[in-house]
């Protein structure tokens, strides 16, 4: 049976969704902008329904199709645009000729079981249950556009498809003998970038692309400070400048080319030419690495090791919340272990309030 339903949207515009229901027969929908044709459409489909002569959206596209449209009109609004496409690269290659309608949870298991079996493509070695997830989001937010915008299909199959559990996370830090080993190394490299990229990246805790990114518009000098404005979690955060990075900061700005507002911005041997391109750090951060013989280190461990000391410094896990902008307690509490004394010292301090 059909059921029509008028919809609202912001602009003022009507449109009618038409949604029928027959037993024994898959769902289908779809939308019209006038009534009349949603009611022509409605009788006409469920007639041919019933004589089986009616073929679905989802018989009439391919997973490739869907991959298309959501790529070019949903994707370049998000902030992860580039790992998206890459993490739907594989799902392309694995069921894009696939009708919609032969894709099933089945189907899909199979595939999310095939990847977590392949080696990284980077550095190699097991591929991490996060990592596949990654990817199976990705497809699910592909599917669900299929369902809610395209209207190919009438359910996303991903529902019915398990996810792998995930670690509490990966904290690396550096320890007291390696930390003046890295910043010597950093203080010896060629580049002329590395030493500062590493001491923003240590003192503020900031992500990679946070810190490589600023702009001197960002950065309030008087105030010791960088606003970021546009951060992973969708909120303004400030970071501190202190220390060593606050003293190179200084310096910078008095030589810094007026016409370019980039801290870090990409040498003249870089093939990106564009004002957004950063300076390329990979190499003289694996030389610096290789040279303090420290091992099982990536850049994100720049900003657990900030975490980590500020652990046990006694900084708060609320504080710490604010200064690394996370949304959540739950990630900061993975270096609650690492501030034993700070619990024992607030524990005292209560007994001592209590005159117990």
């Amino acid at each position: 049976m059909a059921a029509i339903e008028k919809r609202q949207a912001e602009d003022g515009s009507t449109s009618y969704r038409v949604k029928i229901r027959l037993r024994g027969h898959e769902p289908v929908s779809a939308t019209f902008d006038r009534l009349t044709d949603a009611k022509t459409w409605a009788a006409q489909t469920e007639t041919d329904i019933k004589n089986n002569r009616y073929f679905g959206a989802s018989k009439r596209h391919t997973v490739a199709e869907v991959f298309e449209r959501y790529e070019a009109e949903a994707v370049p609004a998000l902030k992860s645009a580039r790992d998206v496409k890459l993490r739907l690269a594989y799902w392309r290659k694995a069921i894009g000729p696939l009708l919609l309608s032969d894709l099933n949870g089945g189907t899909i298991k199979k595939h999310r079981d095939a990847l977590k079996a392949t080696p990284k493509e980077r550095g190699g070695g097991e591929r991490s249950g996060a990592d596949v997830n990654r990817a199976m989001a990705a497809l699910s937010s592909a599917l669900t556009y299929a369902v809610k915008e395209l209207e190919w299909l009438e359910e996303n199959p991903m529902l019915r498809v398990r996810k792998f559990t995930e670690s509490s996370g990966r904290v690396r830090y550096l320890t007291e003998a390696e930390l003046p080993e890295l910043l010597k190394a950093c203080r010896e490299s060629k580049n002329e970038h590395l030493l500062l990229a590493v001491l923003l990246a240590l003192s503020t805790g900031g992500r990679q692309s946070e810190i490589m990114l600023l702009k001197w518009k960002q950065i309030d000098l008087k105030a010791q400070t960088a606003t970021l404005l546009d951060t992973k979690n969708g909120t303004m955060r400030t970071l501190p400048i202190v220390g060593d990075a606050f003293e190179m900061l200084k310096e910078r700005a008095k030589v810094r080319k007026i016409d370019d507002d980039r801290l870090f911005p990409a040498g003249p041997q870089s093939k990106d030419k564009t004002k957004t391109a950063v300076a390329d750090l990979r190499a003289p951060w694996e030389a610096a690495l290789a040279a303090a013989k420290i091992t099982d280190f990536h850049w994100h461990d720049l900003r657990h090791t900030c975490a980590s000391y500020m652990a046990m410094s006694g900084v708060s896990q609320l504080e710490m919340a604010k200064l690394l902008g996370h949304k959540t307690l739950a990630m900061t509490m993975r270096y609650s272990h690492l501030s034993p004394q700070r619990t024992i010292e607030l524990a005292g301090g209560l007994a001592t309030r209590l005159g117990i």
